[in-house]
Order: C-alpha cells, then structure tokens, then sequence
C-alpha cells in the first residue's frame, strides 16, 4: 500500500507543468539521438550535464531518464529503415526490420516496435516501482565492507562485460580509478595527482571526463572514419498502422520481451544486448511462422523491442537503490545525481522521497509521450538522416566546448576536455570501452571511501571484509565474474586445438 501512495505522490510531482515539460524535451531528444547513428543517449546526456548544471534537479533527471527511454526507442528507427541500428541493443532489431522495411512493410514494423516500447516499459517501469522499495530495505543493512563489496562486483562486471575483451574492459577500469585519486584526500588532506595544479586539488570532474571521452571522443573518431560508404535511406511504403494478423503475432513476443528485458537490465552489467538476442533467438524457436524468419518476421521486431525498453526501465533499479549503474548511459545519470550533490541508494529513498518517486512517475508519462511522438513523426526522424556528418558533429563540438566553459570556465577544465577527447578517440580506435572509465571515476572514491570505513571500524583488520556474509558472498560473485572470461577463453582455445 505504501508503494501506491508513493507513486501518487511521485505522479503528483510529475504532472507539474514544468516536469511535463522537462520530460517532453527529453523524449524528443532522445528519440532524435537515437534515430542518429552512433549518437546514443549516454552521449546526449553526457552533453547536457554541463547545460544542466543551474536547472532543477528533479526536472533535469526527469529529463535524462526521457532522453534513455527515447534513445532506446528510436534507435529502431534506423535499424528498421536503412539497418544502421541507432544503439547496440537495436541491432537484433535490424535482423527482421530491416527486411520487412524492404518488402514495403515497413510502417507495421515502426508501428510493433513503438507499441511494444510502450508496453514493456509500461510493465518494466511497474516491476522498477514494486521492486525498489523491497530492495532498498534489503540495502539499509548494508555495513561498509558490503558496500565496498558492492562497489568490487560493479567494478568487475562492468569492466568484464563491456567490450569484446576483459583485460580491455580492466584497463579502461583502471584509468578511472586513477582518475579517481586526483585531488584532496578526505583523510589526511594531502593532495594526491595534482601536480601542483590548484584546479586539480577538487579533483577531475565528472562532466568534463564524460563530455570528452563520449562527445569529443565521438567526433574524432567519426571524422576519422570520413570516407566510408553512405547507407541509402529506405522510404517507409504503404500503411503506418498494424493489420489484425500482425496484433495477434505482436502481443505474446511483447510480452517475452519484457520479462526477458527487465529482469536482465536489473542486473550488474545485464545491459540490452543481451536479452534482445536472447528474445529473438526465443521469438524464432517460437513462432509458427519459421519460414518468414530471416526475410521479415514481425515478430523479430516485436519481441527485441520490448526487451531492449524494459532493460531500460531495470538498469534504473539498481541505479537508483544502489547506486551502481549498469550501462553507459545509467553511468551519465548517475553523473547527473552527483552534479546536484545527490547520492542515489536507500538513503535518497527517505531523503528525497519527492525527487526519487517523481522520476519513476514520470516514466509512465514519458512511456505515453514516445507512443503520441514517434508514429506521426516518423518521417521528421527519417529526414533528420539528412544531416551531413560533418554539421553534425561540428556542432556536437560547439555544444560540448560551451557546455564546458558555461560549468567551470577554466583553461585547465577546457585542455582536459580536449585531452579526453583524444583519450575516447584512441580508445575507441582500438577497442576499448569507455563506460569502466566513467564508472572507475565516479564510484572509485565511493569504494576507497569505504573500505577505510570497514578498516577503521575493524582496527586494520582486513579479514573483516570476509566476516559478513553479504561482504563474503559479493566478493565471491567479484572473483567468479573476474576469472570467468579467461576461463571460458581459455576452454574455448582447448577445444579448438582439439578440434
């Protein structure tokens, strides 16, 4: 009973003109960014977090949670229309879509995956409203060796999982660890890295990393992908709207997909990648239609949309009970809390009940918005196709400069942007990830701070971190999920060479 009273109150916060308002903006930009290939939602909210910094507070996570459910929706925009899928997690999408988009059917296809966006986040954004509370009780009993145990697992499963290799996916880790020891230490107040920089000395802000690895980054490495083929843009034939067959194919993979979605999305490191794959390949061993898979089957585009919206809704439960983000794009907002000096965990839950309830409110107003948005508009997203790359992107430098200078005008802040701006460049060259920087940023101060919590409290004892079970049990999930990619590898290399 007491989750319905919250929600009341949280949708009484959402309804204000000015949240709707902030939540209209943040579908529409989401939406357009994600229809742009490689200009995902993390990116676009790492732009606006400088843009942000004066606004207020709820209206702007208000509007960042729009933008990462519209980034997740229109990245299927593209998949289906010229199969360039806008996000990763659309690229299950662009199997089937795009093939159906060719055979004429391409208005069924954008109308099945707008309808299932709305429905599994409309039941993902439920589950995340009935699910939060229960687990922030579970979180109240944490002591400081579980947390710091906490923060071990998002450490490793985030950098594991994240990219094609692990030792890469540590790297990048490692770097925003680093990154993390920059400034003041709360303990002794000796300056760590800085060089004798004064600036450095509040040590290396969140935007700035973002704004540079994922903006600036972006950029270089797109200017320096200039001379590739350009994709011929698909015109959407015939009927928008979905024949009686197409409903009947439609609802059942929706479904699957949301109970593949959310649940995945909740976990560390779960992502959207994983279970719409997971839907499709389910979606194909399913239906009664075998022989139109791999020529257009709807429901292949059914069943991985609504997967890839209720991840959206479940890497927000962790975030927002735990603190722990689970994507790039929940790192970003995660940024965003620590901008208005907000720490997400069960303690927000009681702190700012208005805030944290108003923005799990607002997503059901959000998840109507993208419905009313993205079946009439569909050809202002195709046309957004158009922009040359060149503008675009130019402009994404503007915007990220001025950003920059508007947060924290410094020459200091300014030489960072630019110096990770080349940091994203070379590590998207050669393949590593940029969400463990991030994250190794944000919560790397968190799990120093800590640990010498638990050590004081435990006079020095480091066995104290092996003493509780919940400490004890996370640590042991840490190693399994640090040792289990090199393991598999390692079987897989046996097992060629037996081959």
């Amino acid at each position: 009973m007491d989750t319905f009273a919250a929600l009341a109150h949280g949708m009484a916060v959402a309804v204000q003109p000015m949240n709707l308002l902030y939540a209209l903006i943040g579908v529409f930009l989401g939406t357009a960014v994600g229809v742009l290939p490689g200009i995902g939602p993390a990116l676009t909210v790492a732009l606006l977090l400088p843009v942000t910094y004066k606004l207020d507070p709820g209206g702007s996570l208000i509007m960042f949670a729009g933008i990462y459910y519209g980034g997740m929706y229109g990245g299927s925009t593209t998949a289906i229309l010229i199969n360039t899928p806008g996000e990763s997690a659309s690229m299950a999408t662009a199997l089937e879509g795009n093939k159906m988009a060719k055979a004429g059917r391409g208005g069924p296809a954008l109308a099945t995956s707008a309808i299932g966006s709305f429905v599994a986040g409309t039941i993902a954004t439920i589950g995340l409203a009935f699910l939060a509370p229960w687990l922030v009780d579970f979180a109240v009993r944490f002591g400081p060796e579980d947390y710091f145990a906490l923060m071990c697992v998002a450490f490793i499963t985030v950098s594991a999982t994240f990219g094609d290799s692990p030792i890469r996916g540590l790297t990048s880790l490692f770097i925003g660890l680093t990154l993390g020891l920059v400034g003041i230490d709360k303990l002794t107040g000796q300056a760590r890295l800085a060089f004798g920089v004064p600036e450095l000395l509040d040590g290396v802000e969140v935007t700035t990393l973002a704004v540079g690895l994922f903006a600036v980054g972006e950029a270089l490495y797109v200017a320096s992908r200039r001379h590739h083929t350009e994709e011929k843009l698909e015109p959407v034939r015939g009927s928008l709207w979905m024949t009686k067959e197409d409903w009947k194919r439609s609802w059942k993979p929706w479904l699957r997909g949301t109970m593949f979605g959310f649940p995945i999305g909740a976990l560390p490191a779960g992502g959207a990648e994983i279970p719409t794959f997971l839907s499709y390949s389910t979606e194909k061993r399913l239906t009664k239609h075998p022989e139109e898979f791999g020529k257009g089957a709807i429901e292949g585009v059914a069943g991985p949309e609504a997967a890839n919206n209720a991840s959206a809704a479940g890497t927000l439960v962790p975030l927002l009970t735990l603190g722990l983000p689970t994507s790039a794009t929940a790192a970003m907002m995660l940024a965003g809390f620590q901008q208005y000096g907000l720490n997400p965990g069960p303690l927000l839950f009681a702190e700012r009940p208005d805030l944290v309830w108003g923005l799990i409110a607002s997503l059901f107003i959000a998840n109507c918005m993208l419905l009313v948005l993205n079946l009439p508009l569909v050809g202002l997203w195709v046309r957004l196709l158009a922009i040359p790359q060149p503008w675009l992107y130019a402009g994404i430098l503007v915007f990220a400069t001025m950003g920059t200078i508007a947060a924290k005008p410094s020459v200091v802040e300014l030489s960072m942007l630019a110096g990770f701006g080349v940091l994203g460049f070379l590590m998207r060259r050669f393949d590593f990830p940029i969400a463990p920087v991030v994250v190794g940023l944000i919560l790397g101060p968190i799990a120093e701070s800590q640990l010498r919590r638990a050590l004081a409290i435990s006079l020095g004892d480091p066995m104290t971190l092996l003493q509780s079970p919940i400490s004890a049990t996370l640590l042991g999930i840490a190693l399994v999920a640090l040792l289990a990619p090199f393991v598999l590898k390692g079987m897989g290399r046996f097992k060629a060479n037996e081959d």
